[in-house]
């Protein structure tokens, strides 16, 4: 295949109707919190492996999670976790065509390193390498740090203005000052410049409103999460509304169980969740993020079911038919594609590549 001239010319910007990322393979365990031996291991020969079948396949994308503390409970899922940006640097160096990013909480790292670092590794991806901003939610890991958490909205003031920063180092050829809210600095300045002449790609997830508007102003790829399959349409309208020219790509996270019939599929699930699920995990999962909020003993037992599964993103089970019909009404309903966790990244790629990945293309998802 010929490289890319332009980050345009790259698979998050090709022709398929629905695309395809794997999901948190930074991470021991992904995204389930599963006792079962099969449970991924995040070493770096297996995030390798896992990179060039994805590249191979014809997979889009590669999107770690930035993670300082796990999830506690007996497996601990992310508390072994690589950090993001020189992961994503060794997954660039290994795989020629798949689009790799790294997720940075911008409030944990100053702007002036960040844009240097985050340049660095895109010279090594040649328009293949872009960057997750995150604003911060976890109150343990800014503690960790030292760093305080600001309220929720100041969060993406300050994100704002860390993005101005960054964004001036990459374009600005002189030196400048910049006084902000937040920045005070004298010279600033960065070479080289973004690969290309063109920055970055940026993603951004947010489902408050500050962060729907931060991600509508800045960010090439959007996530949202799906709570209700009956809101997305909704909520995707309403995101592509917010970016001026409509022109973003709107994305979900999720994970994949599936097998050749439903009834396989849900076997394996019982067997994840029910069987060897890592309760005290979801608990303790359950109590960080609801941040107050109460929710009656029926919704706490599937929250605490499907972050055993996949730590909370939107369950895809079933067969191979169902997998790639589903896929097929997300698509429907406004998005441009998932980004997938695996029970284990390696074992389980192959049914997506063999099985799933024909069926989205007879559906008209994939060429």
């Amino acid at each position: 295949m010929t490289r890319p001239t332009s980050r345009r010319d790259t698979r998050v910007y090709g022709p398929n109707n629905f695309r395809l990322g794997l999901f948190g393979m930074n991470c021991e365990g992904g995204l389930a919190m599963t006792k079962a031996p099969e449970r991924w291991d995040a070493s770096m020969d297996n995030c390798l492996k896992a990179a060039r079948l994805a590249d191979e396949a014809g997979l889009e994308f590669l999107l770690p999670i930035g993670r300082w503390h796990g999830y506690g409970g007996d497996t601990d899922t992310a508390g072994e976790a690589f950090e993001t940006l020189s992961w994503a640097i060794a997954m660039l160096a290994e795989t020629a065509d798949i689009c790799t990013f790294c997720t940075l909480h911008m409030s944990l790292i100053n702007p002036v390193y960040a844009a240097k670092q985050i340049v660095t590794a895109d010279h090594v991806g040649k328009g293949r390498f872009g960057v997750n901003l995150v604003a911060g939610w976890n109150v343990g890991e800014h503690e960790m740090f030292g760093v305080e958490m600001r309220e929720h909205d100041e969060r993406y003031d300050y994100a704002e203005e860390w993005l101005e920063i960054v964004k001036r180092l990459w374009s600005d050829e002189g030196t400048f000052d910049f006084k902000g809210k937040y920045f005070d600095l004298k010279g600033a300045r960065a070479k080289p410049k973004p690969w290309g002449g063109e920055n970055p790609l940026i993603v951004s997830a947010g489902n408050s409103e500050a962060g729907r508007g931060f991600a509508a102003r800045h960010a090439d790829c959007l996530f949202t999460s799906i709570r209700e399959f009956e809101e997305l349409p909704a909520k995707v309208a309403d995101i592509r509304r917010m970016r001026p020219g409509n022109d973003a790509n709107v994305f979900a996270s999720g994970h994949v169980i599936t097998a050749p019939t439903r009834k396989q599929a849900e076997e394996y699930h019982h067997y994840i969740v029910h069987e060897n699920g890592d309760w005290d995990a979801a608990e303790y999962t359950v109590q960080i993020r609801s941040r107050g909020q109460t929710y009656s003993s029926a919704r706490l037992d599937k929250m605490r079911e499907i972050i055993i599964s996949g730590t909370g993103t939107h369950l895809v089970m079933g067969s191979y038919d169902e997998v790639a019909e589903t896929f097929k009404k997300l698509n429907e309903a406004g998005l441009d594609g998932m980004a997938i966790g695996l029970v284990n990244f390696v074992d389980d790629l192959p049914a997506i590549r063999d099985e799933v990945l024909p069926r989205m293309q007879r559906l008209g998802l994939r060429e």
